[in-house]
């Protein structure tokens, strides 16, 4: 079962500097586990629903927008926004918050941001429950805007159409081109063709009525924008960042849960994490990437069940 309902007992903005403010929201216990739940995109910001997969009797729960997403200043920024300046946000709003030591939760772009601040910072991680598991290479970039036609070809030439010939084979580039232009219509056109694609092959099941729900509730101007920046910039990480440095991670708990029919991010990612993470568990779903897919849904819950149930913090 799902948590609902979960009410605020505090929220704020903080200032990371860089002429950033960071929006926050804490949930749940005020003395329970501290679990700092880390969203996609980047960009997209967290959601009421986000909520749901953590016992508010038992944990003190953390959620953020990263920079330029959701309610956080300046919006839809990409000045001073790279991975590093975020994994120095999460320092600052845990020592605020006066908390050594968190469990993580990360999906997709979370995942990805989840582990390299883990890499980093593994003495403030107590575990990490993870979906969707994105490692930040080129391949995985390729699955998703190239692969994906296989499965969901009419979505992939809609998005496509919008492409010239001689682009066809550097869409994100020209998307990044599109939604930084200087022309409102045309920012707002890509951004939104953006966001629909994304969302439309994310589902194990595609449903135009809930792609269009979808847009009306997430900020998508924000979502395709900084995500864009991102991806064609590699994440600002260097090459197998992540998959060099798992040793680090040594003795940290980290379930993964990933939708065995993802086309958004490649189960294969998932496999060759845990393969590298002797401590970690792997989940294939009945799913798609959306963490709102029943089976992920399910199996998210039950890990934090578990962990809400040892001895880590």
């Amino acid at each position: 079962m799902v948590y609902k309902k979960i009410k605020n007992y505090k929220k704020g903005f903080l200032n990371v500097g860089e002429g950033h403010s960071i929006y926050y929201e804490l949930s749940g216990n005020p003395d329970g586990k501290p679990v700092l739940f880390i969203h996609g995109g980047p960009g997209a910001g967290f959601f009421d629903q986000d909520k749901q997969f953590f016992n508010p009797k038992i944990f003190n729960i953390i959620t953020f927008d990263q920079r330029g997403a959701g309610k956080s200043k300046p919006f839809a920024s990409l000045d001073n926004n790279t991975t590093n300046l975020l994994v120095n946000d999460i320092n600052k709003l845990l020592t605020m918050l006066d908390i050594d030591r968190v469990f993580l939760f990360g999906g997709s772009w979370g995942s990805t941001l989840s582990l390299v601040y883990a890499i980093r910072n593994p003495n403030r991680v107590a575990s990490m429950v993870l979906r969707g598991i994105f490692l930040a290479s080129k391949e995985e970039e390729e699955y998703m805007f190239y692969g994906a036609r296989h499965v969901f070809p009419e979505v992939w030439e809609t998005m496509a159409r919008l492409v010239p010939n001689s682009h066809k084979k550097r869409i994100l580039e020209f998307f990044y081109e599109m939604v930084l232009s200087n022309d409102a219509q045309i920012r707002s056109k890509f951004t939104r063709a953006w966001e629909t694609y994304e969302i439309s092959i994310s589902r194990l099941k595609y449903s135009k009525r809930v792609v269009n729900n979808f847009l009306k509730m997430i900020k998508y101007e924000a979502s395709a924008r900084i995500e864009l920046h991102y991806l064609v910039n590699q994440c600002f990480i260097q090459k197998d960042y992540i998959l060099r440095n798992t040793e680090k991670l040594k003795g940290i708990p980290v379930s993964i849960v990933h939708g065995r029919y993802d086309h958004v991010a490649s189960p294969f990612s998932a496999y060759m994490l845990h393969k590298k993470l002797p401590d970690s568990s792997l989940y294939y779903t009945l799913a798609g990437h959306s963490v709102y897919d029943a089976d992920t849904t399910k199996r998210l819950v039950k890990e934090m069940d578990k962990l809400g149930g040892r001895n880590l913090i």
